[in-house]
């Protein structure tokens, strides 16, 4: 007797063409760094499509900061920025260009473009000495204000200098190099102009391109066998900017036990274990003993941080007797004291005339939004600035 044949079941996941099992787990563990460099690959295929091969990856011959065609153009359509004007002539119906400070703007693949000349692309000691000028005249300078601006123009250029090495599928010391200067200074951005008025500092956009600055420079360090000095103070920094995540945290777990182990990483660890156990008293403890730019890298996270803390000891002190000194806190939140009854009385917590604490879970309240700065709390960042400039900062000789 002939039977029938069960018809073979296919899964939701086999029916969309999904990949095998292996197949997704191998994608799945390489989401973070793919995720993080979205603009990376877009720029890549806007701008090399078909090209396979190392043989047919341009090489730059501009042996300056901008190309000269570019330098004409932007001069004749009346498009220079004023850091990049000749001396004298800012005020001219046209200004002219200084070819030593004009720096090459970024621009945005288009059809039909050709964004692979030799002639306007600048090869890779020229990129590291671009950076380096935007650094010391530009983003250091004590003559340029406002600083909101001078970021708006290095942070364009710096983008401009990724866009040429993406093209040239720059690699090796001099990748790293420009990679690390950027990453310090858009962590260092994210600090300065943090409360600064959406339409001249946006952090979301900044947090983007510090995310895919970052996984590149981490992919530099896995892929590369030659030893980078300053690869511990990154992966902590990268810690320390994405606290909480697991992704994060797993990509340092995944480490050497040589680096895993080195003081700044496990400085860094030890803060995120207190962020995600929700201890913020040992968390701004830690924070203690963290340097300016690993201060800057984690600022971002002490607002929530004080806020659970007072949450927690509006729960735990919550009594009609309980009396908490104002100063004992001040210590704990890492503010002084004026700043702390600021903090308490935004959070609806009660400081009375003898400046004690009282302590309530039901009058505990979340501000307003927009009613709480946060750069009013940053002394425990700015303390540690000190003497640094910026351009030690930037150039991480701090």
């Amino acid at each position: 007797m002939n039977r029938r044949r069960a018809p073979r079941r296919i899964s939701h996941s086999q029916r969309r063409g999904a990949p095998a099992g292996g197949e997704w787990r191998q994608r799945n563990q390489e989401q973070w760094r793919g995720q993080e460099k979205p603009q990376v690959r877009e720029v890549e295929e806007e701008v090399r499509p078909g090209q396979q091969g190392k043989e047919n990856v341009p090489k730059g011959i501009c042996w300056s900061m901008c190309p000269a065609r570019e330098q004409q153009a932007r001069e004749s359509q009346n498009r220079l920025h004023r850091f990049e004007m000749l001396a004298g002539t800012a005020r001219d119906r046209r200004p002219r260009v200084d070819p030593l400070r004009a720096v090459k703007e970024y621009s945005r693949p288009a059809a039909g473009k050709d964004a692979t000349n030799p002639t306007d692309l600048r090869p890779p000691d020229v990129l590291l000495k671009t950076v380096s000028y935007l650094i010391d005249d530009i983003a250091a300078s004590p003559r340029l204000h406002p600083w909101t601006e001078v970021y708006s123009f290095v942070f364009d250029r710096l983008r401009s200098v990724k866009q040429d090495m993406i093209i040239q599928r720059v690699s090796g010391s001099d990748c790293v190099a420009i990679l690390e200067r950027t990453v310090r200074f858009l962590i260092y951005a994210s600090y300065r102009l943090c409360g600064e008025p959406l339409r001249l500092y946006d952090p979301r956009i900044n947090d983007t391109h510090l995310q895919e600055n970052l996984s590149w420079l981490l992919d530099c360090y896995a892929s590369e066998t030659r030893p980078h000095p300053n690869q511990e103070e990154f992966q902590a920094l990268g810690l320390l900017y994405n606290l909480g995540s697991t992704r994060a945290m797993q990509h340092v777990m995944e480490l050497p036990e040589r680096l895993r182990s080195s003081p700044a990483i496990t400085l860094a660890m030890s803060i995120n274990r207190a962020f995600l156990e929700r201890n913020p008293v040992r968390l701004l403890r830690f924070a203690k003993r963290l340097n300016f730019l690993q201060s800057c890298a984690l600022h971002r996270h002490l607002v929530s941080c004080r806020r659970d803390l007072l949450l927690i000891y509006s729960h735990g002190y919550s009594s009609r007797n309980c009396r908490f000194p104002l100063d004992k806190l001040s210590q704990l939140l890492a503010l002084d004291t004026s700043l702390t009854a600021q903090l308490c009385q935004a959070y609806g917590v009660e400081v009375n005339q003898q400046n004690q604490v009282v302590f309530s879970k039901t009058a505990f309240t979340e501000p307003e939004q927009g009613k709480l700065h946060c750069t009013l709390y940053h002394n425990i960042v700015a303390e540690k600035q000190r003497d640094l400039t910026i351009g030690s900062i930037i150039h991480g000789c701090a």
